[in-house]
């Protein structure tokens, strides 16, 4: 069985450092980038099934990143990783779901294991 590739999408290192982390821990083959550009070159060149993308990126919004990589690869899940700010419920109308910086994100992406 392949491990499922999740691109984690996070300006801070110590955040992206945690997520690699839990990720690999649970079983996922982790692939990270520190802003929006970097983040949608690996989604066009890499085999990657999940995203964990931060909102508040230094290049661009994560809704803006969010939209293009829709385009580019519309089928790949798309998953908010924000703190628990008052932003988070107005930033769900553009993500399916998201991840607190609290939380471990073990079975974020179970459903794509196959």
């Amino acid at each position: 069985m392949n491990k499922v590739r999740v691109l984690c999408v996070e300006n801070q290192i110590e955040y992206l450092d945690a997520l690699q982390y839990m990720l690999e821990a649970a079983g996922y083959d982790v692939v990270c980038a520190r802003s929006g550009s970097q983040g949608l070159s690996l989604l066009r060149t890499r085999s990657i099934q999940g995203v964990l993308l931060e909102h508040d990126l230094p290049d661009a919004t994560g809704t803006a990143v969010r939209a293009e990589m829709k385009r580019i690869k519309p089928d790949v899940p798309v998953l908010l990783f924000a703190g628990v700010g008052g932003q988070t419920p107005f930033l769900l109308r553009f993500f399916g779901s998201y991840l607190r910086n609290a939380e471990k994100p073990a079975s974020v992406f179970q459903d794509l294991d196959s």
